[in-house]
């Protein structure tokens, strides 16, 4: 086991690390070097992709998210440190001005979710797994990838959740 106090020195080392480079993006920082291994992987969920190195990264990710949305604000909800781990939730909002996912732009401000896991090494990000709600996006701009079958249906009770196979006619405090 890791002594709690190097864990924790560690472990704010890690958040001032990932705070900085945070600040950066919200400041539209063309220097990443400073905060991303060159050969560091961003690993995004479906329609993000994946990102091997820092130029795949501002190519293949960082630009086009420029140039889809201008006058972007990052507000964080929470961040956490584990040792070499740091992670956060919270909206990146924007105004869509350019293509995105092959819809023109709008001029709509939209809120775009994200979860961001970093582990860092020698002071630089080396790892990113992240899950970016481009679903969420996408029907901000009038596009339901899900074609109105999405589950939120079953929260509000307008369609009727299935159930497991033997449990179909059950009540929901016999489940």
């Amino acid at each position: 086991m890791t002594d709690p106090i190097q864990h924790a020195a560690q472990s704010a080392e890690t958040m001032r690390i990932v705070k900085n480079m945070e600040d950066a993006l919200g400041q539209a920082s063309n220097r990443m070097q400073d905060h991303f291994h060159e050969d560091f992987q961003w690993r995004g969920n479906v329609g993000c992709g994946v990102k091997d190195g820092l130029t795949a990264f501002r190519l293949n990710w960082q630009f086009p998210i420029r140039a889809a949305f201008k006058d972007r604000t990052f507000t964080t909800e929470k961040f956490i440190a584990d040792g070499d781990w740091a992670a956060c939730f919270g909206i990146l909002e924007g105004t869509h001005n350019g293509p995105f996912m092959g819809i023109p732009a709008t001029g709509k401000r939209v809120k775009i979710p994200y979860m961001d896991f970093w582990r860092v090494e020698d002071g630089r990000i080396k790892d990113n797994p992240v899950f970016v709600d481009f679903a969420s996006v996408m029907l901000q701009l009038g596009r339901d990838v899900f074609a109105g079958e999405g589950w939120e249906h079953f929260d509000d009770g307008t369609v009727p959740a299935p159930r497991p196979e033997g449990r179909e006619g059950m009540r929901d405090e016999e489940l």
